[in-house]
């Protein structure tokens, strides 16, 4: 009997007791390796000393006190480190307490720039089909998974929804990565110009699309094409990079990768690494210096804001991050994780695309290969790789609804980045069993 309001009803999870490095162990004494860090998550997986260090010397100073009454030194100093690795222009961070959070904030900070220099008739928001921003209301309307917002729809704003950048099923033949970037960034201006550009705050979008869609790599000027565009049109460029950012591609924010720099960019994940709910805004200087000047302050807030235990947590993660290299670390073990992936599943008849970088892959699963076509969603594929994975002792992050928030499975890995090569080997080697093992169950099943 459980009083706990799982997300899912009819079962209750293992209880997790302890955890080190790599692995989790629940009450029966049972380990998982971790390959997706949670969410992408642990960044420097479980019980890293030096974070735990930090968040007990930040108790004994202060555990909390109110945005609207104090600062601390701790939220000070972590966003004085953030500035100061942050893309070009961003001068300010606003200290939030996850992803859906800092994406609410984002989007509100947006809307009110606008609003503070004499904009207010701009009200609408475009964004991409199969993104994820988040599940409260405001992040959920800008996403664009329609099993998540199906239910929700009455209650949602209304925003404009563009193609994704996704190179496997909608690149055309014989098109180049840089026309099909064009093409995309083209859509997205006439999106604009229908709606009425003086009436668009911004363009939102994952950096690499996360969970829904199972890792959509940009091609390469892809969102320098999109900057473009936005720039056009005053219309401001907010990066979701809650999944990606924070070294998970290989560079402490993926827009680095791609030469873009945005107005507004959100954090979370490996911000803390799990260790405290923890999340951030950070905006560009004429943002801010707007809000400064106009109402001289930002018309939005949760009780945690800046909570100092949370800043300790972030702040020493990105200390642990920087101190052991571990940026170069992930791109040069990403490499050594692709070609692992590459030969594990290449040839799979129901591989149909590998993708990522760093330490951040999709794998996503056909029922034909030549055609492209996902298995039946009845199926559950998704449902059943994640419990035969578990069952062997591996835990990865598999998803339903690729394709179009309805049809399509995906598997997305994002391990620790301190997982050790034999660790990757073994990820690939315990997904492979589990796939193949529901796979092997799927084709015993009686026809109707």
């Amino acid at each position: 009997m459980t009083h706990v309001f799982h997300r899912h009803l009819r079962v209750v999870p293992p209880v997790a007791v302890s955890s080190s490095g790599m692995l989790i162990r629940d009450a029966s004494g049972k380990q998982y390796l971790d390959a997706s860090g949670g969410a992408a998550v642990s960044c420097l997986g479980h019980g890293q000393p030096d974070v735990m260090a930090a968040m007990h010397a930040q108790i004994d100073k202060i555990a909390y006190a109110h945005t609207s009454f104090f600062t601390t030194d701790v939220a000070e100093e972590l966003a004085d480190e953030l500035v100061r690795s942050a893309p070009q222009g961003m001068s300010h961070a606003y200290l939030v307490s996850g992803g859906s959070e800092a994406m609410e904030a984002a989007l509100k900070m947006a809307r009110q720039y606008f609003v503070e220099i004499g904009q207010p008739q701009r009200s609408h928001f475009i964004a991409r089909r199969q993104s994820y921003h988040g599940n409260t209301l405001g992040a959920l309307a800008v996403g664009g998974n329609e099993w998540r917002r199906a239910p929700f729809a009455p209650l949602l704003v209304p925003a404009t929804h563009v193609s994704p950048c996704y190179p496997y099923r909608e690149k055309h033949d014989g098109e180049t990565d840089a026309q099909y970037g064009q093409r995309l960034a083209a859509e997205l201006e006439a999106a604009i110009l229908a709606h009425g550009a003086d009436r668009v705050i911004a363009f939102v979008a994952e950096t690499v699309g996360g969970a829904t869609a199972g890792v959509l790599v940009p091609v390469p000027g892809y969102f320098r094409a999109v900057r473009e565009v936005c720039d056009r049109h005053g219309v401001l460029l907010i990066l979701d990079e809650v999944m990606c950012g924070m070294g998970r591609t290989g560079t402490l924010y993926a827009s680095e990768q791609e030469g873009v720099v945005p107005d507004i960019v959100a954090i979370a994940k490996g911000l803390g690494g799990g260790y405290q709910p923890v999340g951030a805004v950070l905006a560009q200087k004429k943002i801010v210096e707007s809000l400064s000047r106009g109402s001289g302050f930002f018309q939005h807030g949760h009780t945690y804001l800046g909570h100092p235990v949370a800043c300790a947590a972030a702040l020493a993660v990105q200390k642990v991050i920087k101190r052991d290299g571990l940026l170069e670390k992930v791109r040069t073990d990403g490499e050594v994780f692709r070609r692992m992936l590459e030969e594990t599943f290449a040839a799979h008849p129901h591989v149909g695309d590998i993708r990522g970088k760093g330490f951040f892959w999709g794998i996503e699963l056909v029922s034909d290969k030549a055609c492209k076509t996902p298995f039946d969603p009845a199926l559950q594929v998704n449902a059943r790789i994640k419990k035969a994975a578990m069952a062997r002792g591996l835990l990865c992050y598999p998803f339903g609804g690729t394709v179009d928030g309805r049809s399509g499975d995906h598997v997305l890995l994002a391990p620790p980045y301190i997982a050790s090569h034999g660790d990757l080997g073994a990820i690939a080697t315990l997904l492979a069993a589990s796939l193949d093992e529901v796979l092997a169950s799927l084709r015993a099943r009686p026809t109707a």
